[in-house]
């Protein structure tokens, strides 16, 4: 590893002429001295990496509530950092694409993770262990991914049963070999955590978040990536209140408190479960869902906002004041351990949530799903891939293979059971555009569906098994559901689920700083990396996707 570098940061009025200047491209170096264009700026070294999302935080959430002081302890990290505000995820917003961007640096076409449930035209079923059977199957990778799910069994543990569920590993057909098929497989490129481990050997790396195995594939394709990677299932079941975490916000605050310790256990010098003493990791992080559940919460119940103007309901309010307490505490840990001044702490979400504007809510039913049945593009009675199993649960390894699937939230993603058939669903859903059934809701300015070469570009060829055959972006504010335990949703790219907050602290600036321009979350990655004085292009999605680290500041030569 080359020899560490102090970091520089450039005094507003530059970084603003330089941003009109240069977009977001790299910025102007400062003085070799060390310190910055206005002398406002001792230069640290930086030791630690804490990355921290809150999964649903909107640029507006972050911006309100930092202007009405009902999150001090963001806005004292906003006085020693740099807000973008202009930060968007990269064309899609489920957990999974949205949480790949931050640690690889990728879009989905580069990273392949579309969804924590999706499809794969190249994988055999998980009890084909010879890989002689069809091809095509429905990858779910969620909360049944740990033994607990195996035969459809109810998920009674914290840490999902503390293995893989084998029913939901897929095989593929490797050098000739058939093998097995682990989400940190299916990833398609290494992670931060890797390239920390790589080049850093003394580094120690941790993460926890919602699914227990699911989540595997931040170790990456070497498997190993995330030294301790925290098992929480917020689908287990709380024996304390007979349901899982997810079902009202005051309850998944206590699933966030679990990964609230972690953290607090890692900085202290100890493993996740403050069992064993381990080194303070030199990369580690994990994320909320408070805020992510009182979005979802129906408005008439106190969820979501109040206005189109991000005004939080009681929920929302309460989930962001939770989130900056528990935030707060990492803080004043970080300082009780003399370790605050060597830690970068990077604040962002995976995705936000949609619509916050009440008024725009469209619940028609799953429209897409149903058209395209109807109109034979997959099973006509709903029998394809993980909605049709011999014990009728998810994820038991039985589902129907090689039959195309589609993924609805906010966000449509089609893979047909016949690849063939691209144009003639095309022109039906274009046919049925409008929001009285049976049409799709994609009649507005802000809608389209993708297809062909213009899908290719952004998201990869489809032709390769991985990316979906069309993709359909409704009118914003439209979920594709009936129910009535949910009035937002994210997945797709509407506004409201693509803008999201971000904020970088870091040692030593002393006043804070805003950048307007437009950046995508993939950037976190290749900055944390330069944070800790490593080269982003060993990212290979920063590689492959050019991912510029972000604007703002820059290392002195």
């Amino acid at each position: 590893m080359e020899g560490r570098r102090k970091w520089s940061y450039l005094g507003a009025a530059v970084a603003s002429a330089v941003i009109a200047m240069a977009g977001v491209q790299n910025m102007a170096h400062a003085s070799e001295s060390g310190r910055d264009h206005d002398h406002d700026h001792d230069a640290k070294r930086v030791e630690h990496v804490l990355l921290i999302s809150i999964d649903g935080l909107h640029e507006q959430d972050l911006a309100r509530c930092i202007g009405g002081n009902t999150c001090p302890n963001l806005a004292s990290l906003a006085q020693s950092g740099i807000t973008y505000t202009g930060a968007h995820t990269p064309g899609l917003s489920d957990s999974f694409p949205g949480l790949a961007a931050l640690v690889t640096g990728g879009s989905p076409k580069t990273a392949g993770l579309f969804y924590d449930v999706s499809y794969d035209r190249t994988l055999y079923a998980p009890s084909d262990t010879n890989c002689t059977g069809k091809q095509g199957w429905n990858v779910v990778f969620d909360e049944t991914t740990g033994i607990d799910a195996q035969n459809g069994g109810a998920l009674v543990h914290l840490d999902g049963g503390g293995a893989f569920n084998p029913q939901a590993i897929p095989h593929a057909l490797i050098g000739g070999v058939c093998k097995p098929v682990y989400p940190h497989d299916y990833v398609k490129t290494n992670t931060i955590f890797e390239v920390v481990k790589q080049h850093m050997p003394a580094a120690r790396t941790a993460w926890a978040d919602k699914h227990a195995w699911g989540y595997d594939w931040l170790n990456g394709p070497s498997g190993h990536g995330v030294d301790d990677l925290a098992r929480t299932e917020i689908n287990s079941i709380d024996p304390a209140t007979n349901s899982d975490y997810s079902d009202v916000y005051t309850h998944t605050e206590k699933f966030d408190a679990y990964h609230v310790q972690a953290i607090l256990n890692e900085i202290d010098g100890k493993d996740s479960t403050g069992t064993q003493s381990a080194a303070v990791p030199t990369l580690f992080g994990t994320n909320f869902q408070t805020l992510s559940v009182a979005q979802k919460a129906p408005v008439a119940k106190g969820g979501g906002y109040l206005d189109a103007d991000f005004t939080p309901g009681p929920d929302v309010a309460a989930a962001i004041t939770y989130a900056d307490a528990a935030i707060g505490s990492m803080v004043q840990a970080l300082k009780q351990r003399n370790l605050y001044e060597s830690t970068a702490i990077i604040v962002t979400a995976k995705h936000g949530q949609s619509p916050t504007d009440h008024t725009k809510l469209v619940k028609n039913g799953d429209t897409l799903t149903k058209l395209l049945e109807a109109n034979n593009y997959l099973d006509p009675t709903g029998n394809f891939g993980q909605n049709n199993t011999a014990s009728g649960n998810l994820n038991d390894g039985s589902g129907l293979v090689g039959t195309g699937f589609v993924q609805t939230d906010d966000v449509g993603l089609i893979w047909l059971r016949d690849p063939s058939q691209v144009d003639a669903a095309v022109a039906t859903l274009k046919a049925n555009l409008g929001c009285n059934a049976p049409g799709i809701c994609a009649d507005g300015p802000q809608a389209y569906i993708l297809s062909g070469s213009s899908l290719a570009r952004r998201f990869g060829n489809p032709a390769l098994g991985r990316t979906p055959d069309i993709i359909v972006q409704p009118n914003p504010g439209v979920i594709y559901s009936s129910s009535k335990k949910k009035d937002e949703e994210h997945g797709g790219n509407a506004p409201d689920d693509s803008h999201l907050g971000l904020l970088v602290s870091l040692p030593g600036i002393r006043h804070a700083r805003t950048v307007a321009a437009p950046v995508q979350t993939t950037q976190v990655a290749p900055t944390i990396l330069r944070l800790l004085d490593l080269k982003p292009h060993w990212l290979h999605a920063v590689e492959r996707e050019g991912t510029e680290a972000l604007p703002g500041f820059e290392r002195d030569r």
